[in-house]
């Protein structure tokens, strides 16, 4: 039962790459999606419906239920697939990510589900500045923040774009399937993110009647700030619910 790890948004599968490295187990696959370092299938519009369906698809082709992490838009997803197929998932875990019909969108956010304003802003957009903007605002250390801005290329910018103006009411859409949620389920969370307030991360959990909410002492990219300490999370949930 491989686990997978699944990024979120500006992000590819290396923002797993700290957190891999002080992991003890072997069969650990971070995937990048569809737009983000990844080319996108033939007629993919990157919605959040489609990715969601892209997992799907890509978890049926491992064979066996996996342990599914998240972070940021991962653990948005992940979890609608955890609803969706819970035949595919053994556990689940994620962070940062809210699912809640009274979450208001970032200010990020907002700007990129504007069709004028969100355009200009990916027009506009430079990696250094944005880069220093990762690192003062969500306290990304800054070779990391500039790696990940070296990232945002012309197909990662529009698979943004559409995705979060496909999400305007995703709260309220997908919050109510929490609930049904089969797995075993733990919520981490960067407590001082100010795009995604931890009070979120505890309504997550008790949505998906998680056996624990982790408030870790970080901003959004726990992944990059706590690497290992989001590994210890990982490994030790795992180990609950191992089949002897």
């Amino acid at each position: 039962m491989p686990a997978i790890l699944i990024h979120g948004v500006p992000d590819t599968h290396r923002v797993w790459d700290g957190v891999r490295r002080h992991l003890t187990r072997t069969d650990v696959e971070a995937w990048d999606l569809p737009g983000f370092g990844a080319a996108r299938p033939a007629g993919f519009g990157s919605t959040k419906e489609e990715y969601v369906d892209w997992l799907v698809e890509r978890l049926e082709r491992v064979g066996e239920p996996v342990d599914l992490v998240g972070h940021d838009w991962g653990c948005i997803l992940t979890a609608r697939v955890a609803y969706l197929r819970p035949d595919l998932v053994r556990t689940w875990a994620g962070g940062n990510g809210p699912i809640n019909s009274d979450y208001k969108w970032h200010p990020l956010a907002k700007i990129w589900q504007d069709q004028v304003e969100g355009d200009r802003f990916m027009e506009e957009l430079q990696a250094e500045p944005f880069a220093e903007d990762l690192a003062t605002g969500f306290d990304v250390p800054i070779d990391l923040a500039r790696e990940m801005a070296s990232r945002v290329d012309g197909p990662m910018k529009d698979a943004i774009l559409k995705l979060y103006r496909s999400a305007l009411t995703m709260g309220a859409e997908w919050e109510p399937g929490l609930s049904a949620v089969s797995a075993p389920c733990l919520v981490f969370w960067g407590a001082l993110d100010p795009a995604c307030q931890i009070e979120f991360g505890r309504k997550l959990g008790a949505s998906l009647h998680a056996s624990a909410v982790i408030e870790m002492d970080c901003n959004h990219w726990p992944l990059l700030q706590r690497p290992a300490e989001v590994a210890e999370i990982l490994e030790a949930h795992w180990s609950l619910h191992t089949s002897a």
